[in-house]
């Protein structure tokens, strides 16, 4: 027995698929934010209420006398959910859609992302990953044994002194071309892209679509930002570009839809020719989702579906209003000589510090990038908290991007004018 107590294991106990993927932005910075922020633009969450017909949904489940909602329901997604879904992709892309076959429910974006890779990635299968990338597609690529290829959207200035927009990163058709080859097994595609906010324009995806069918490669479409999009923009997707639909998965989110990030219900749209092999993941992962949160998550699209395009419409709504926001924030940054990149859609908007390096001390031997150094040099001094750019990169880009930092915006006006108080009176003592 005094053999049995001493015995430690020698043997690494952590599968290997896990070496190098710990570190996690997130963990790191949230952490900071709740020690040092005063005011918190870093993660992406809203700091105001879901709407009211949500909420009440929800209470409405949770009180009513159906008690069958207390308990599970179906893995693959609660039927009233998946019928809507059904409903409301039909519209959007012009095709009939089958709830059950075409429509699956998951644990927020997230797992419905960790779904797709494991599914459909195998050992030795290359994913392209357009950068700035939201950063869980490399660790979950990696996860399911793929190797990440990178291709990054690259930064053209306006030459008339504007303010830089998101549209003008783009990415080089002969680069991204040049990446794809027989072991590509698909594109992670972001649009609205998260953390740079760019609209991926007609041309753009037509581009990447032409790529995939020439190359027979999947594409895995992350749009939980589709009704978020300004200036009158359009978010198009992919699937209904010709020869995708039978190639792509659609990723979607109503923590993004319905401003609440917190109940964790997603979605993926596809052929079930794809599909199917998600479900195999789904069922032997979490099995199924919270079903109050999908009964009322149905009911906030049964009213969309009902007010569709119309202007009480809460996806017509949301956008006018993050808009406004957006642009408060710009005026501020700008103002202060942050030179902000202005979004197209999404809750982010990234800007350039390259101004403020006198500001933050260096920190001899450090090989830490200076948009870390400044982000937590910013939190812990001037209570502001965001996120470093150089985060969505990957290691061998990162060194290249280490001039910007990324703010959300989808937050209360009194959360906006105190970050713009911090702002000012920074600019203040810059000044003085």
């Amino acid at each position: 027995l005094t053999f049995s107590l001493q015995a430690k294991m020698s043997r690494p106990v952590q599968a290997r698929r896990l070496e190098g993927i710990d570190k996690n932005i997130w963990v790191e910075f949230v952490k900071l934010a709740a020690t040092y922020s005063k005011v918190n633009l870093g993660q992406g969450f809203p700091d105001f209420p879901a709407p009211d017909f949500l909420t009440e949904a929800f209470t409405r489940a949770l009180s009513g006398g159906n008690h069958m909602l207390h308990q599970y329901t179906r893995a693959f997604g609660h039927l009233p959910l998946v019928k809507v879904l059904a409903q409301f992709f039909e519209k959007l892309l012009g095709r009939d859609l089958d709830p059950m076959t075409n429509v699956m429910v998951t644990v927020g974006a997230y797992q419905a992302l960790f779904c797709c890779f494991q599914a459909l990635v195998d050992e030795g299968d290359e994913v392209i990953i357009i950068e700035p990338f939201f950063d869980c597609y490399e660790p979950m690529v990696k996860m399911a044994g793929g190797t990440p290829v990178f291709v990054p959207l690259r930064p053209n200035p306006p030459k008339d002194g504007k303010l830089m927009s998101s549209a003008d990163w783009q990415l080089d058709p002969a680069e991204l071309a040049s990446k794809f080859s027989e072991r590509t097994k698909a594109i992670v595609l972001n649009s609205p892209n998260s953390p740079l906010g760019k609209v991926f324009s007609r041309g753009e995806l037509g581009l990447i679509a032409e790529l995939c069918v020439k190359h027979d490669v999947l594409c895995i479409s992350d749009e939980v930002y589709e009704w978020l999009v300004y200036d009158g923009k359009q978010h198009i997707r992919i699937a209904s570009l010709q020869g995708m639909w039978d190639r792509t998965v659609i990723v979607g989110s109503a923590g993004k839809t319905f401003s609440a990030t917190g109940w964790k219900v997603g979605w993926v749209v596809g052929p079930n020719r794809l599909l199917q092999h998600l479900r195999t993941v789904h069922q032997n992962s979490v099995y199924h989702c919270a079903t109050i949160a999908q009964e009322a998550v149905a009911q906030g699209f049964q009213r969309e579906l009902t007010l569709y395009g119309k202007p009480e419409s809460y996806f017509v709504q949301l956008p006018k209003e993050l808009q406004q926001k957006r642009d408060w924030l710009v005026q501020s940054l700008d103002s202060v000589g942050m030179k902000p990149i202005v979004p197209e859609g999404t809750y982010f908007l990234v800007a350039d510090i390259s101004q403020f390096k006198s500001d933050v001390p260096d920190v001899p031997n450090s090989d830490e990038p200076y948009d870390y150094r400044f982000a937590k040099w910013m939190v812990k001094n001037k209570g502001l908290a965001a996120i470093p750019l150089s985060a969505f990169y990957s290691e061998a880009h990162k060194n290249n991007y280490t001039n910007f930092i990324r703010f959300c915006f989808a937050k209360e006006e009194a959360t906006l004018k105190a970050a713009n108080d911090i702002l000012q009176k920074w600019k203040q003592e810059k000044t003085s």
